[in-house]
C-alpha cells in the first residue's frame, strides 16, 4: 500500500483542498501594502457572511484555542465571576484558562456524550443575581461529538446580563450559527477544521453589546488586544505581522465555500453526520452521544467494544487500511472511544471510506462484525437525501 495515501478523519487538522494549497504558494508581499489591504478586506467580507454578522471579524495569527483568552481579556472585566459550561475536554480547558487568567470560575459539568441544557444555565444565573458576567461554552465539543443549543443558551445569558462567549472552532461554517440573529456576543473559530486551511489562524467577532463592555475589561493584554485590530480594520491592516500565506489560503477556502453556498455547506455536513451515525448504528456499535438532536455533524464519537483495545484498532486502521481516526481525549475517554472526523474538505464518499475502514479494522483485530452493513446504511441515507432533492 502507498503509505503516503491516507484518509485523514481527525477532529482537526483536516484535509486541505488543492486550491488552498496552491494559493499558499503565492509570492510573499509587503504586509503594509495596498495589495495586502485588498486581500484583508475581501477575507473580512466573506467572514462576515460566514459568521452571519454585520460586525467586524478579525483574523489573528494564532491557534483556535487562543480564542478563549482573546474573548475573555477583551470583553470580560478582570477577576469577575464567569460560568464555564463543560460537556467535554475542551470545556475543561477553557475553564482552566479562565482560572489561570484570574477569573472566579463556576463550572457546570455534564456527563460525556450529553449536551448542556439552557434551563440549567438559567437556574445558575438566576441564583447568582447578576454576579456572573459571562457564560463560556463550546458550540461543538469534538472530544465527545456533541453540539450545544447555542441559540437557547445565548438567550438565557442575555436575559441575566451575561455575555455569551462561544467556542466555534469545530463548527463555524459547517453548523448553523447566526451570530446577530441569535444574540451571540463573541464567537471564534480556527482555520484548520471546517475552513479547510492549515492551523495558524484564529478568527473572532463580537457584538455591539460586547464592545460596549470592552472599556470595562481592564485585564492586561497586548498581542490579543482587539482594540488594535479595530483601529486598523478599515485600512485593511493588522497591528502585528499577519500570516500572509495563510491569508491567501483562507481567501481560497472561503471562495470555495461561497461558491458551494453557505447553506449548502451546512447541508453537506448534516448529510455526512447522518451517514456516519447511521453506519455506526448498523454495525451494532454504540455512539457516545445518545441525543440525536445534539449529535455533532462534524465528528462522530464511537464507543470501542469491550473486546477491542482502542490503540490496536487505531493502528490497524492506519497501517492496514490507510485511514486515520482520532483517539479518545481526556483520561475518561482515551481508551473508551474513537472519533471519526467528517468536516471541511470532505464529501459523502469520504464517509463511506471511513465507515468501510471501521468495519475492516474491527474484523482484522478479531472482532465479530459483518463488513458491509455500515456502508450500506450510509448509502441508504445518501440515496434518500438525493431522492428528496
Amino acid at each position: 500500500m502507498l503509505k503516503e495515501k491516507i484518509a485523514l478523519h481527525l477532529a482537526g487538522p483536516t484535509p486541505i483542498p488543492p486550491q488552498v494549497a496552491a494559493a499558499m504558494t503565492m509570492p510573499m508581499i509587503n504586509h503594509r501594502s495596498d495589495t495586502f489591504s485588498v486581500l484583508c478586506k475581501e477575507v473580512a467580507s466573506k467572514l462576515e457572511a460566514l459568521f452571519r454578522t454585520q460586525e467586524q471579524v478579525y483574523v489573528l495569527a494564532s491557534s483556535g484555542s487562543s480564542g478563549w483568552e482573546t474573548a475573555m481579556v477583551n470583553f470580560v472585566p478582570a477577576a469577575v465571576k464567569v460560568l464555564n459550561v463543560i460537556i467535554g475536554d475542551f470545556g475543561e480547558r477553557w475553564s482552566k484558562a479562565n482560572a489561570e487568567l484570574g477569573y472566579e470560575v463556576e463550572n457546570l459539568r455534564y456527563a460525556s456524550g450529553t449536551a448542556a441544557k439552557a434551563a440549567d444555565i438559567a437556574t445558575i444565573l438566576e441564583k447568582n443575581q447578576g454576579s456572573i458576567k459571562a457564560v463560556c461554552f463550546q458550540h461543538n465539543e469534538t472530544s465527545t461529538g456533541v453540539s450545544n443549543p447555542v441559540k437557547e443558551i445565548a438567550a438565557e445569558a442575555a436575559k441575566y446580563g451575561a455575555l455569551s462567549l462561544v467556542d466555534g472552532v469545530s463548527s463555524v461554517g459547517a453548523l448553523p450559527l447566526h451570530m446577530d440573529e441569535w444574540g451571540i456576543d463573541v464567537a471564534f473559530t480556527g482555520s484548520q477544521k471546517t475552513l479547510m486551511c492549515p492551523p495558524g489562524l484564529m478568527i473572532i467577532a463580537a457584538s455591539k453589546r460586547a464592545w460596549a463592555q470592552a472599556d470595562e475589561a481592564h485585564t492586561p493584554k497586548f498581542y490579543f488586544n482587539l482594540q488594535e485590530y479595530r483601529k486598523n480594520y478599515d485600512k485593511g491592516q493588522t497591528p502585528q505581522t499577519p500570516a500572509i500565506s495563510l491569508y491567501y489560503g483562507l481567501q481560497a477556502a472561503l471562495q470555495m465555500l461561497e461558491n458551494e453556498g453557505w447553506d449548502k455547506v451546512q447541508e453537506r455536513h448534516h448529510l455526512m453526520g447522518e451517514m456516519s451515525r447511521a453506519g455506526i448504528k448498523a454495525t451494532g456499535l454504540k455512539l457516545l452521544c445518545q441525543e440525536e438532536e445534539f449529535a455533532s455533524d462534524t465528528l462522530t464519537a464511537v464507543i470501542v467494544p469491550d473486546e477491542v483495545k482502542a490503540a490496536t484498532f487505531l493502528k490497524t486502521a492506519k497501517d492496514s487500511f490507510g485511514v486515520i481516526y482520532a483517539a479518545g481525549q481526556g483520561k475518561e475517554l482515551k481508551e473508551r472511544i474513537f472519533r471519526i472526523g467528517h468536516m471541511g474538505y470532505m464529501t459523502p464518499n469520504d464517509v463511506l471510506v471511513a465507515l468501510a475502514a471501521v468495519e475492516n479494522s474491527l474484523a482484522a483485530v478479531g472482532y465479530d462484525i459483518q463488513p458491509g452493513k455500515a456502508v450500506a446504511a450510509a448509502q441508504e441515507v445518501w440515496l434518500r437525501d438525493i431522492r428528496q432533492h
